[in-house]
């Protein structure tokens, strides 16, 4: 795929680059907003794109359920569907389904589980979740593969290791037999918490050979240290020339120790589901806008930002909006979250250009932490 590392920084990993796709150009490190069913919850698409949104989201499991295939491929595409014209990568459902642990069932051949809405039976193979993918028109496919609990016995691990691995090379196949378009295909390291098992998933995924790679598994219950170990090793098997995709996970920290250690790409619910639950992302850290504290609080919920919500209301007013039930909190939150996401990316890509991103993480994280303990 046509990816352009343009810096590397001198003093980690971290790179600044481009994907260049079907439906536009992404600067990278880049955050992608979540519209898991063709919709950034409460964001309209006109708005996403004001603050500089320049690739979302979208997920293959529930667009599946609802409004179905055939819906979506009448429309032409998930781009017309949802009336979004710059690139979207769709996740393969392989980390819903394993959410739904007492409602489904892996094979070699693939899963069968039962809807979340209606209880009605599914079965999903490699082949046709990629299938499903072609008929959206997506920019970026994501592979199925088998996402394991943690901790998980060695057997289980290695089982879901091989499968992913098999798995990634049906897709593979259906993908070059049956693409109708150009669109770039993702394969999606796993391997559990086990140093032997990552290492062996990335060297069979980059056997197969994909557009990307993304580092699947994350944040199923492990511990902040384990998983901080596992990231980086990951990372020194994947190729220099290909797209970093770290899955689901999305706080400022995290994602700025991703960025030193070599990743390009992230997503995250924590945006909107945290703005809708009343906390907000700030440049002091998080802000909890429910708290009593700001029922008289005139000031904008980040002095720094320049997003439509700081810009025009105060803690005070969101405050009651939350308070009040009204809908608007839930909006202007989740607005904010995502311009805060998209900004520090582009902070970080800056940084990144001009070899400084060591001290943009120190004063960031300085900043941020003070706020948030405060918070606490």
């Amino acid at each position: 795929m046509n990816f352009l590392i343009e810096k590397r920084e001198k003093n980690t990993k971290a790179r600044a680059g481009k994907l260049i796709l079907p439906h536009g150009t992404v600067e990278t490190p880049c955050f992608m907003p979540v519209g898991t069913q063709g919709t950034v919850k409460t964001i309209p698409h006109k708005d996403l794109e004001e603050i500089g949104t320049q690739i979302i989201l979208s997920n293959t499991y529930y667009l599946y359920l609802r409004p179905g295939i055939e819906i979506i491929k009448k429309a032409g595409s998930l781009h017309k569907f949802i009336s979004w014209n710059k690139p979207i990568l769709t996740d393969s459902g392989g980390y819903q389904v394993f959410s739904l642990s007492d409602l489904r069932k892996i094979t070699d051949d693939g899963v069968e589980f039962q809807s979340h809405i209606d209880g009605t039976k599914h079965f999903f193979t490699p082949e046709v979740v990629i299938e499903y993918q072609i008929i959206f028109g997506s920019d970026i496919i994501m592979v199925l593969d088998e996402c394991i609990e943690y901790p998980a016995p060695p057997e289980r691990v290695i089982r879901a290791r091989k499968r992913t691995t098999e798995w990634a090379k049906r897709s593979k196949e259906h993908y070059l037999k049956n693409k109708k378009r150009d669109q770039f295909l993702f394969g999606i390291v796993q391997g559990g918490m086990n140093k032997e098992e990552r290492r062996i998933s990335a060297l069979e995924l980059l056997d197969i050979g994909f557009d990307g790679y993304a580092l699947g598994g994350f944040s199923v219950g492990e511990d902040f240290d384990t998983r901080w170990e596992l990231i980086p090793h990951t990372v020194s098997f994947l190729p220099e020339d290909r797209p970093r995709y770290l899955m689901g996970m999305g706080t400022p920290e995290e994602m700025i120790m991703a960025v030193e250690n070599g990743i390009d790409m992230f997503d995250c619910v924590l945006p909107t589901r945290n703005g809708r639950n009343g906390q907000l992302f700030t440049s002091k850290g998080k802000v909890v806008i429910k708290n009593a504290k700001y029922k008289d609080d005139f000031s904008p919920p980040d002095e720094n930002c320049t997003c439509y919500t700081c810009k025009n209301f105060s803690k005070a007013y969101i405050h009651h909006l939350f308070k009040a039930g009204e809908i608007l909190g839930l909006y202007l939150n989740s607005l904010h979250n995502i311009h805060f996401m998209l900004n520090l990316m582009n902070n970080i890509r800056n940084a990144i250009k001009e070899d400084r991103f060591l001290e943009f993480k120190k004063d960031f994280l300085n900043s941020y932490k003070k706020e948030e303990e405060e918070n606490d």
